[in-house]
């Protein structure tokens, strides 16, 4: 295989597996408008919040947070985590779709798109702290919707169980493992070569806080959220197939790692997006769009 290829498939199984971006994990998702927000203006909508992009400090940081839709007497606010090496804008389509109906926040975190970089290494507390001070300025006393892509999934799900008084609801798509770091080297031994051994280093690096966030993954059980809806969607595109010799085991992998979010609550499901790849959100926005809308109708009733 050429050397640029091999660089290619790291990027992509480094944006997929680790569910954390380095080089080549940004840029554009096609269907997505790269502006969130109608108004790059805040406009204040009664009490403390506001609608179109704002930066909030959190802990002497500067977080970018984006809101659009009315808030609906009854209805949670749902906030939407970008995936690693992604920001906001990637959450963009999806932000303005479920607006329609509601109230709906997207940020970017420490490291990420315009919010100010992370002062050192974050573990799942850190980045939680973060989350906290998102919801408290967008959702005010009200409940929230966690829907999370890859590492932003990962972290909802990591984040759902301490908060039980504020989050009702709960979206994975194509969410990173509960134990990814060990599936990984279970997978591909550390005398593994060429691309799969370049995966397996440039992986292990970026689970040990070498990605923009410096968010060092910790391996797990899962934790239960009590009984609210979680939606589990898992890519049905199987991309991971593509690295030599390890892809389908890679599959099996993730696939066992969606099965693990079941855990989180006894009103849990787990469906796969057909003809999606990584990104539902933007290759079936109708299969993220339909699942949050029910978890968010589900938590409201």
């Amino acid at each position: 295989m050429a050397r640029n290829n091999t660089r290619t498939l790291a990027a992509l199984a480094l944006c997929t597996v680790a569910g954390a971006g380095l080089v080549g994990c940004e840029g554009e998702v096609p269907g997505l408008d790269p502006s969130p927000a109608a108004d790059a203006s805040a406009r204040e909508t009664g009490e403390d919040l506001f609608t179109g992009t704002r930066k909030i400090t959190v802990k002497d940081r500067s977080v970018n947070v984006s809101c659009s839709g009315k808030p609906a007497e009854g209805r949670p606010t749902v906030v939407l985590l970008h995936g690693g090496g992604d920001d906001l804008t990637k959450m963009a389509g999806l932000q303005k779709t479920l607006s329609a109906d509601g109230r709906v926040c997207s940020y970017d975190r420490l490291g990420a798109g315009a919010s100010d970089r992370p002062a050192g290494p974050q573990d799942y507390d850190a980045v939680g702290k973060t989350l906290t001070g998102v919801i408290e300025k967008v959702a005010g006393d009200g409940p929230v919707v966690l829907a999370g892509h890859s590492m932003g999934g990962l972290i909802a799900a990591r984040y759902a169980p301490d908060h039980q008084d504020k989050v009702k609801g709960l979206v994975l798509l194509d969410a990173t493992s509960p134990t990814a770091g060990a599936d990984l080297k279970n997978r591909i031994p550390e005398s593994a070569t060429g691309p799969a051994g370049e995966l397996r280093a440039q992986s292990l690096a970026v689970f040990e806080g070498q990605n923009p966030e410096q968010l060092v993954f910790a391996d797990g059980e899962v934790r239960s959220a009590g009984d609210i809806p979680v939606r589990v969607i898992q890519h049905g595109q199987q991309y991971l197939g593509a690295v030599p010799e390890y892809g389908p085991g890679l599959e099996e992998d993730w696939t066992k790692g969606q099965k693990a979010w079941l855990a989180l609550s006894g009103n849990s499901e787990l469906s796969t997006a057909k003809n999606s790849g990584h990104y539902i959100h933007a290759d079936e926005p109708k299969v993220a769009v339909e699942a949050i809308e029910g978890v968010t109708e589900q938590a409201a009733g």
